[in-house]
């Protein structure tokens, strides 16, 4: 995956340490980063929080937020990113919730996918109707946008001259 080796590369020469928080991707951002070998020298830790428990749990994501918003959020995935970085040695994290599919809920369609990123640079929210590919395509697409979230996210260093 080139996105995960650039990103290995940027955060190597950067000197920064990433974190993810995963719903609907279930790990697979986590995953594509630490298939590369030397990725222990800018991955921290990945959360894995299928679940609103563990949502509000492992990443401090408020009750009222979920009550309010539903896990499929913008604001959620604000609140598992920022959870991220507070519980993690990581200052860049990104988080991803969303609706892989087969199927869609109440009044969110299959393929919705909400991402929080951030970092030095701030925080930022977007939302992404993939459309219903099928759950392992937007599973796919969603883990390569969290990876070009988490590029784009890295401070660039250039290197001594």
């Amino acid at each position: 995956m080139k996105t995960a080796e650039n990103l290995l590369i940027a955060a190597r020469n950067a000197g920064v340490m990433i974190a993810t928080a995963e719903s609907c991707t279930g790990g697979m951002v986590s995953a594509a980063i630490t298939d590369i070998a030397g990725s222990s020298a800018i991955f921290d830790r990945g959360f894995v929080t299928y679940t609103n428990a563990a949502k509000r749990d492992l990443l401090g994501v408020l009750p009222e937020t979920l009550d309010q918003y539903g896990a499929v959020s913008e604001q959620v995935a604000r609140e598992m990113a920022l959870g991220a970085i507070a519980r993690s040695g990581a200052p860049i994290a990104v988080a991803i919730t969303g609706i892989a599919g087969p199927g869609a809920s109440e009044h969110k369609p299959e393929g919705l996918v909400c991402f929080g990123i951030s970092g030095p640079k701030g925080t930022a929210t977007e939302t992404i109707a993939f459309g219903a590919l099928g759950r392992a395509q937007v599973r796919d697409a969603a883990t390569n946008h969290a990876l070009d979230l988490l590029l784009a996210a890295t401070p660039t260093v250039s290197p001594p001259t």
